[in-house]
């Protein structure tokens, strides 16, 4: 109930205050139509085909959500993510173990940024998977997508991806099923 109400107040400033600064992901039903929609507004803008964008990612934890006033350029800031099996690190910003009795942590700030030809990098970052709920599974929908999966980020790392495989790091929009 709680979930619900929080997302009826979300829409409710969103529509009386127009688009805000920064995204509670968890508060969307389909948060990869969120995605394809940010990139789409960027092909639009710049007059690029939507087919040759790809995210660049940066977590934003220098500053609290509000301190976020204004809406960046380009691309989106979300919020509302929770990592299992790791940390963010705000002091060395990277990602890092778990502190001891902590199963989730909340994950600051992230910016996705859209790019033209952008190249993923193929080391010092953990591929992330972002799942809606704790499961981890889910079934393809009529739209060809998951019910479950929404997207991988890049989160910097100076350890190689295969310990956080290991270590089943995931992010995660609710942690209720």
């Amino acid at each position: 109930m709680m979930d619900l109400l929080e997302r009826i107040s979300f829409l409710t400033k969103w529509i009386e205050k127009g688009s805000p600064p920064a995204f509670w992901i968890s508060g969307f039903f389909f948060p990869q139509a969120f995605f394809t929609a940010t990139l789409q507004n960027y092909a639009r803008k710049h007059i690029i085909a939507i087919d040759e964008l790809k995210f660049d990612f940066k977590i934003i934890d220098e500053y609290s959500l509000n301190e976020i006033t204004e809406k960046p350029d380009d691309g989106c800031y979300i919020y509302g993510m929770f990592m299992e099996g790791a940390r963010w690190n705000s002091t060395t910003h990277l990602l890092d173990d778990s502190n001891p009795k902590q199963l989730y942590t909340e994950m600051p700030i992230v910016w996705f940024i859209p790019k033209k030809n952008r190249v993923t990098p193929v080391d010092g970052i953990y591929m992330c998977p972002i799942y809606k709920v704790l499961s981890r599974s889910g079934t393809l929908s009529t739209t060809g997508h998951s019910t479950n999966y929404c997207l991988m980020i890049e989160l910097p790392t100076n350890r190689e991806q295969d310990e956080w495989i290991r270590a089943g790091v995931a992010l995660f929009l609710a942690l209720r099923y």
